[in-house]
């Protein structure tokens, strides 16, 4: 446990579940409502992460115009088509539930920061079996200012019982990474989640191609914030 931090919040979506399957089909549901035409889901990947409204005004620009009026109306209709079909095609990226165990086993806390709105979050979480893995999950409506203020990182990392000074944070967006500055706190980064940009480019402390890597990963940032 001496080289593991205490605690390691993770983001959800694109970092520890590759739920654009379920996400693409909900956008497109909402976009069919409202008369336009659907995006491709590897489009659609490249959108997630700054919530459901971005994703809806995203959605609404690929194809016209994306006023705020049109976002709203498309919200209703995304979010019921979405807690429908929450986990239907959405799947843990591969080694993430070994790392999970390999964490718990090393006595860290696991916590989850993201901008799904927190009911969503935990219906995903419920739906992938993974009740009781985490100290605290915190949406986008479980703060004030949710990321990429760094408030909700560190009432993410309260709610788990962990300290900031011991707590590693795990993204896979420019979100994440801007999140985990502000709040200085390391940062891993995956290289196959929803970013908008090369993974080179989010800033992070250290990047992963694969779950295996993660705890080494975690070790070595670890060591490295001692005095």
């Amino acid at each position: 446990m001496d080289s593991m931090p205490a605690t390691v919040v993770f983001d959800l979506d694109g970092t520890l579940v590759d739920s654009a399957p379920d996400l693409c089909a909900a956008l497109n549901h909402a976009l069919g409502v409202m008369g336009r035409p659907g995006v491709p889901m590897d489009d659609v990947r490249h959108m997630v992460g700054h919530g459901a409204r971005k994703l809806l005004e995203r959605g609404l620009a690929a194809s016209g115009e994306a006023t705020p009026g049109l976002v709203e109306a498309g919200i209703a209709p995304f979010i019921s088509y979405y807690s429908a079909h929450i986990a239907d095609g959405s799947r843990p990226f591969a080694g993430v539930e070994a790392a999970l165990d390999a964490l718990a086993a090393a006595g860290c806390a696991l916590a989850i920061c993201t901008n799904k709105p927190v009911g969503l979050a935990t219906s995903l979480v419920a739906a992938l079996g993974w009740q009781g893995r985490f100290a605290a999950v915190l949406g986008f409506d479980s703060v004030p200012r949710p990321k990429p203020d760094p408030g909700h990182l560190f009432a993410t990392i309260a709610a788990a019982g962990g300290e900031a000074a011991t707590s590693i944070f795990v993204g896979d967006s420019i979100t994440d990474t801007l999140t985990a500055q502000a709040a200085a706190i390391p940062v891993v980064a995956v290289s196959f989640g929803f970013s908008d940009r090369p993974v080179a480019a989010l800033g992070a402390d250290a990047v992963i191609d694969h779950y295996d890597d993660l705890l080494p990963a975690l070790a070595r940032l670890q060591a490295a914030r001692r005095p």
